[in-house]
């Protein structure tokens, strides 16, 4: 049984974990532009030198007597992000979007104390929450504003795009939608819906919570078959543009859609996970190797885009409800 799931899941064109190391994040991505996207305060930089919009950054900690001056900073605003600047994966992301008298208020309703907070910081400067466990830094940004599209599509929470893109083009998008069972995160591995999305038209194409399939959100029953993100030519060209931003040939980028500022990165990864090929049900193999056979890599990112939008448009749109079935090689782990 195994074996033949294992044959279905090569055959969809699939890339496990180690074709991703070896094929495309050692051959393509440079070891020593890996700290552009590793450290967050630095990617935030490099795309405000390059003109793309962040959020807001409202403060820096980096050292554990600096921890007395949180008081002070979050006084100023009553919503705010803590996260590590090393961080991955969305661990140690806290996110207030509420003050009150000592008191703070999270996504889903829950209330923390400063003490709490003070721990949380305490324990991201340890390194906790940062790649290799090595001592971080905190960054503390501006919440962002939900766009009024995605109200009924995401729980207590911001969602977010993924967008890969390979040597400049954009090869596959998944939206992450927040749950109640991701505590108001946008992270697949906390209970997170991620659904694919159409590379051509920006549709929703196929959806999955813990790697089985799903037609509504489950905690506002939006069925996800109407669901189209907007700007999608501008967040494509976004995503393309950085490639020339980092060096980076294999990089995701994170886009959220923020109510007034419009479309913004807020993180890039050098090392994607694979979990966007369940939520697009389909492999990354077809889409790697069609990029890979282009003789020169096109200098301008909007005639990329374009490429990417003729090449990789999905054949049909699967999020429909069907006849269950038994669970898909798809809902395989394959990151």
């Amino acid at each position: 049984m195994l074996l033949t799931s294992v044959k279905r899941l090569r055959s969809m064109g699939i890339i496990g974990m180690n074709q991703r190391n070896f094929g495309l994040v050692a051959r393509y991505n440079p070891r020593h532009l890996y700290p552009l996207v590793d450290d967050k305060l630095k990617t935030k930089y490099l795309a405000q030198q390059a003109g793309i919009t962040v959020p807001e950054l409202l403060g820096t900690l980096r050292y554990h007597h600096d921890v007395r001056k949180l008081k002070g900073i979050l006084s100023n605003y009553q919503q705010f992000v803590i996260k590590p600047v090393k961080g991955s994966g969305g661990k140690g992301i806290l996110v207030i979007v509420e003050q009150d008298h000592n008191f703070y208020y999270k996504p889903s309703g829950d209330t923390v104390k400063l003490s709490h907070i003070e721990r949380h910081v305490s324990n991201i400067l340890s390194g906790l929450h940062s790649l290799g466990g090595k001592p971080d830094s905190v960054m503390i940004e501006s919440l962002i504003q939900i766009d009024p599209i995605f109200v009924d599509y995401s729980y207590e929470g911001i969602p977010d795009l993924r967008v890969i893109v390979l040597k400049g083009y954009p090869v596959m998008a998944m939206l992450r939608l927040a749950t109640h069972a991701s505590d108001g995160r946008a992270n697949l591995h906390q209970g997170a819906v991620g659904v694919g999305i159409d590379i051509g038209t920006g549709e929703a194409l196929h959806a999955v919570q813990y790697g089985n399939p799903v037609y509504f959100h489950p905690d506002t029953r939006k069925p996800f078959s109407n669901l189209t993100v907007p700007h999608w030519d501008k967040l494509l060209k976004l995503a393309a543009a950085c490639y020339e931003m980092t060096g980076l040939g294999y990089l995701g980028v994170d886009i959220v859609l923020d109510r007034d500022q419009g479309p913004m990165i807020i993180e890039l990864n050098a090392r994607p996970g694979l979990s966007i090929q369940v939520a697009n049900f389909a492999g990354l193999a077809p889409r790697v190797a069609i990029v890979e056979a282009l003789d020169q890599v096109d200098p301008d990112p909007r005639s990329r885009v374009e490429f990417s939008r003729r090449n990789f448009a999905a054949i049909r749109n699967l999020i429909r409800p069907r006849r269950r079935t038994a669970k898909s090689a798809f809902a395989m782990p394959v990151n």
